[in-house]
This record gives C-alpha cells, structure tokens and sequence, in this order.
C-alpha cells in the first residue's frame, strides 16, 4: 500500500471511530431519555451495547490497523472484533427498541411499517444474512478481493463497515431481541445459525490447507495462524451467538407455558 492510500484508510477508518462514538453517545441519550420518562431500561443493555462500541473502537485503533496491515493475523483478528463478537454485543443492547421507545408514535409507527416491507423483510431474513456475512468471507479471501483492498482505501474501509453491518444483520436475525416482524421460526434460524457454523469452520480450514489468501505478501506460517485465529475464534462467538439463541427459545417457552397455565386457572 502506498503512503497516500494509507493516509486515506486511516482517515476512512478514523471516520467510522467517529461515526461508532456518536452512534453510542445517541445510545446514551436514548437511555438517559428513558430514565427522565420513569420508564426503565435494563444496565445490561447499555453495558452491552457499550462494551460493543468499544470492541468497535479497538478494532479500528491505530495499533490494531497497522498490525492488520502488516499482517494476516492482526487482519483477522479485526475480522473477529468487527464481524463477530462487536456485533454480538451491540444486538445485544436492543438498540433498535430503544429507538422506537424514544422517538414519537406516530415516527414508530412508520419505522414499524417501513421494517415489515418486502425488500427490508427479505434483507433481514437469516438465509440472506448469512450469504452477506459468511459468503462474503469466501469471496474476500478466496479470490483476489483481499490483496486488492489494500490499494484501494475505499474498498478497504468499505470492508470493515460490511464486517459490522453484516455481523450485526445475521446476530440479529438468528438471535435479536428487537422486535422483528414476519421473522422466520426458531428451528430455521437454528438450522441457519449451524451453517453458519460449518461454513466458517470450513473456510479457516481452507485457508489452512491451501493458503488462501494467495499472493497476498504473506508467508505460509502467518496464513496457518490467522487460519486458526478464524477457526477457533469464529467458534467462540459463535458458541455465545448459540447459548442467546437458546436462552432466548428457552424464556419464550417458559413464558408460553406461564400463559397457558394462567388462562387454563382463569377457565376454571
């Protein structure tokens, strides 16, 4: 990468620190909000979504993009913070019920209505996450895609945003708790969540076995570690995507099984 791109990405990158600080600091008012109107709004969320933010900040550090220009592993590991468990944590704050408590009714309302389109439905769908998170991995490093985003700072920058928008898009669609209209049942999005799963342990083997990516300046050792880096990682956040999706199927149940136990009482 020349000096005049790198210059670029930095700014890219300080631009999407920027956007990551005001994104949490509107968070903040939208508690603070909350807590004025006497309605409550859970600590956890906010230390969530918080926690989230700065998973963001740290990817995007200076440390951290140099590192992940200099080499594979400081590139995955940004991959994992931005793509995985940043996202993770952010679905995990409820930022968009906080939105719909904040703004006026009638502004909800219409966000509720422009949400159960059919472009934004078919966005939002778990297959369709999926192919923009997990696809997207295989695209980028299995074909030219990845040695190209370093000489072109947009693109590069680009990419860390689809990390996160796509991370965030599948967690949210396998496990959100912001309300999702038509979302698609429990057993799908578990059969998703296991693909996804599978398909991003097979790509850190690929890259292991043959690797990928080629021609990229980096030595086989480097490649075999940041390999393992994704396989092992991805694991990870994919084991805690897992126990919310679960907790998650298990309040539901308990709470369906609570209202029927009432109304049966209630019959007799």
């Amino acid at each position: 990468m020349t000096h005049d791109a790198h210059l670029l990405t930095l700014a890219g990158t300080f631009l999407l620190v920027l956007l990551t600080l005001g994104l949490w600091f509107a968070y903040v008012l939208g508690v603070r909000s909350q807590r004025r109107r006497r309605k409550a709004w859970p600590c956890r969320r906010l230390i969530s979504f918080s926690l989230g933010c700065g998973l963001l900040v740290l990817a995007l550090s200076p440390p951290m993009v140099e590192w992940g220009h200099a080499d594979l592993r400081g590139h995955m590991m940004q991959h994992l913070l931005l793509a995985m468990f940043a996202p993770i944590a952010l679905m995990l704050g409820a930022p968009g019920t906080l939105l719909l408590r904040s703004v006026p009714v009638v502004t909800a309302r219409r966000l509720t209505d422009l949400a159960a389109t059919a472009p934004l439905r078919c966005l939002s769908h778990p297959v369709t996450a999926l192919l923009l998170d997990i696809g997207a991995l295989y695209v980028l490093y299995l074909t030219p895609l990845y040695q190209l985003s370093f000489s072109q700072p947009l693109l590069h920058v680009w990419l860390h945003l689809h990390f996160v928008l796509a991370g965030y898009l599948f967690s949210w669609s396998i496990a959100g708790p912001d309300p999702a209209p038509h979302r698609p049942g429990m057993w799908l999005r578990l059969v998703v969540l296991f693909i996804a799963i599978a398909g991003h342990a097979v790509l850190g083997k690929l890259m292991y076995a043959y690797g990928f990516p080629r021609d990229a300046g980096h030595g086989l050792a480097q490649i075999e570690a940041a390999a393992q880096l994704m396989y092992y990682g991805g694991d990870l956040a994919e084991l805690l995507l897992a126990l919310v999706f679960f907790a998650t199927w298990y309040r539901r149940r308990a709470t369906s099984a609570a209202f029927g136990w009432q109304t049966a009482n209630r019959r007799t």
